[in-house]
């Protein structure tokens, strides 16, 4: 049970965060809580030591501070931080987590780049009803980020310390 949760909380979650954000522009609040808290169990439970753990959270505290900052100044959303906050809690302070954020930043600035060249574009006038691409075509809608976000934490999940445990384990048979 524990490995099968190490599999699938926080991919679901990835997943639910990019979907989420692609038609609602919003990133309900439970996906960061129920990541957190998710993490908060299963780490012990997977034998990670208490100063590894610690540094886990510290990592959750320097993303958040970093990323209300940002939020502060109007720079992203507030479903966006709570989100990389969750994700860095997840990855702890390693390359992994500076992997994430290079990653999450080159995908967003690609996605960006696709919206924006897509809002000029004839078939945006016809997306406008459409519930995935609705926001991609609307002007004055911001960017999705949450799915640059989800993708990214989708690509370096099979790098972390949980994911490496379960695996291990699951070989040990």
């Amino acid at each position: 049970m524990l490995t099968a949760s190490i599999f699938v909380i926080f991919p679901f979650c990835m997943l639910f965060a990019a979907v989420s954000d692609l038609v609602s522009m919003t990133i309900a609040n439970r996906v960061s809580v129920i990541l957190i808290a998710a993490f908060a169990v299963i780490a012990p439970m997977a034998g990670m030591d208490w100063a590894t753990y610690g540094w886990h959270f510290a990592a959750g505290g320097l993303v958040l501070a970093v990323t209300f900052a940002i939020f502060a100044l109007g720079g992203m959303g507030g479903g966006d931080a709570k989100l990389l906050t969750a994700t860095a809690v997840w990855l702890g302070f390693n390359i992994t987590l500076l992997q994430y954020l290079v990653l999450s930043a080159m995908l967003g600035g690609l996605l960006t780049l696709l919206i924006v060249v897509f809002r000029f574009t004839p078939m945006a006038a016809y997306s406008a009803n459409n519930a995935f691409l609705r926001h991609f075509a609307d002007q004055k809608s911001g960017i999705p980020y949450g799915v640059a976000l989800g993708i990214a934490g989708l690509m370096i999940y099979p790098q972390t310390e949980l994911v490496r445990w379960a695996l291990g384990r699951l070989a040990a048979g």
